[in-house]
């Protein structure tokens, strides 16, 4: 069942005036620019073996340990607010969309179409200013097909996050979180 939440009159929002400050995208012009480039044009490619994903993420200031496995597919939005630790895996497709940081732990498992999302907006702010926070996944953790991880979440150290759930609280430490079951009419 879904859960509405009804919130006081607001100021109408403006998207037109969405002149706000920007978020810290961390670099310069010239690294994201490079990156966006590398990103597109090798890093995400099917033919581009994963030692040297892992290398493109270390030369543009991600911390990335050892064994760890980064498949064709995957998209990083600022690889030096990443930090991956040992022998952790990430699937064909996901999306580590890090505006802000993205922590994951040792012996983690990212399956495919994953997507971590650090960004977001406050829905009060008439001009949509950003409320973006930080995202860790903790050792052990496993984050299952197409789920969803919003920001300033943290999953606990060997949790499970099954295939199409969404979270956007905190999960303890060897937790197990579903998607909800569908509601199925009398046949």
């Amino acid at each position: 069942m879904q859960e509405i939440l009804m919130s006081g009159a607001r100021a109408k929002r403006s998207l037109a005036a969405r002149r706000g400050r920007p978020y810290n995208k961390g670099r310069g012009l010239l690294a994201q620019a490079l990156w966006v480039a590398v990103s597109t044009m090798l890093f995400s490619q099917v033919w581009c073996p994963n030692r040297l994903r892992c290398a493109l993420l270390r030369w543009f200031g991600a911390e990335v340990g050892t064994g760890v496995l980064i498949k064709h597919g995957v998209s990083v939005q600022w690889p030096w607010k990443l930090s991956i630790g040992d022998n952790s895996w990430v699937g064909t497709g996901a999306d580590l969309y890090n505006i802000d940081r993205i922590v994951i732990g040792s012996d983690v498992c990212i399956s495919q179409q994953a997507y971590l999302c650090t960004g977001s907006h406050d829905r009060r702010s008439p001009t949509f200013e950003f409320d973006n926070a930080p995202i860790v996944v903790e050792d052990g953790a496993w984050i299952c097909l197409r789920s969803v991880v919003l920001r300033g979440v943290t999953i606990g150290a060997n949790s499970v996050v099954g295939a199409m759930a969404v979270v956007s609280a905190n999960v303890p430490a060897d937790s197990l979180v579903r998607s909800p079951a569908p509601s199925v009419a009398p046949g």
